[in-house]
């Protein structure tokens, strides 16, 4: 694929996978960089995981400003891991309808995905090998916006933690950031924190929420607050939806808050 940057500035990286089943119909734009689809043998979920995030770790650490598009949560540990070899002092700003504060001890369904966040924070150890060193991001280091589907162990376990919560608005937001002060942002994103009459077809609706617009506006508001220097979306779409019409809008407007000029690829016989 050819190696050319979005805007001059983000490096696009896609990641076609929700945990270890591959998507195909994840809408690839004609923008991206890398495609990361390692071939994962037939084993134990958490092993195949394993390899994915490592040909995810490796894409992001090969890029100057990565912004991944992802079919889940969880890819998160290895685009972390591999920012903090060079940004030890990573700070993270989450942005999701669920907390993914769950861990394997509190989870009432086991799905990994609703753990991505509680993964950072170093409470899920031996879920995964640590072959691509993660260091846990300090509680105080990480703002999550909006949250407002949570599993009653999980809201215990947010609220006995040190982890900075806000309502998805950007001034709150902004002075999240502030508190935070001069260090590099990872920014996180899902989906299904818009509003689930907004986003038709999503794997995890939550019901009422931000729109879409005014996610844009925290978007915009959080790279103009922060030195956000990798951003990831999680678009955790069902797979027929995945690659709707108005999901690419959605993602066209995700990351044109971001700054970035996302293209798609013109449909044949165009």
């Amino acid at each position: 694929m050819a190696d050319h940057r979005i805007d001059g500035a983000w490096d696009l990286i896609v990641t076609p996978w929700h945990l270890d089943e591959h998507i195909p119909a994840f809408p690839i734009p004609a923008t991206a960089t890398q495609v990361v689809r390692p071939p994962l043998p037939t084993g134990p979920v958490p092993a195949r995981m394993n390899l994915l995030h490592r040909a995810a770790f490796d894409a992001v650490t090969q890029a100057a400003k990565p912004l991944v598009l992802s079919g889940d949560c969880p890819t998160s540990r290895a685009s972390v891991a591999a920012l903090q070899r060079r940004h030890p002092d990573l700070a993270v700003l989450w942005l999701d309808a669920h907390g993914d504060f769950n861990t394997p001890a509190i989870s009432t369904s086991g799905y990994v995905g609703g753990m991505a966040l509680a993964m950072l924070t170093g409470r899920t150890p031996g879920l995964f090998d640590d072959t691509l060193g993660l260091q846990p991001v300090p509680d105080a280091g990480i703002v999550l916006a909006d949250a407002r589907d949570l599993d009653p162990a999980e809201r215990d376990a947010l609220t006995t933690s040190h982890v900075h919560r806000v309502p998805a608005d950007p001034a709150a937001i902004t002075a999240a950031l502030d508190r935070l002060g001069p260090v590099p942002v990872y920014l996180h994103l899902d989906i299904d924190v818009i509003d689930s009459a907004e986003l038709p077809g999503a794997r995890f609706p939550s019901g009422p929420g931000p729109s879409l617009a005014r996610i844009e506006e925290c978007l915009a508001a959080a790279c103009t607050t922060a030195d956000v220097t990798a951003a990831y979306i999680a678009c955790a779409w069902l797979p027929e939806h995945a690659n709707d019409q108005t999901s690419r809008q959605t993602i066209t407007r995700l990351t044109t808050a971001l700054g970035a000029d996302l293209t798609w690829h013109e449909p044949a016989g165009s």
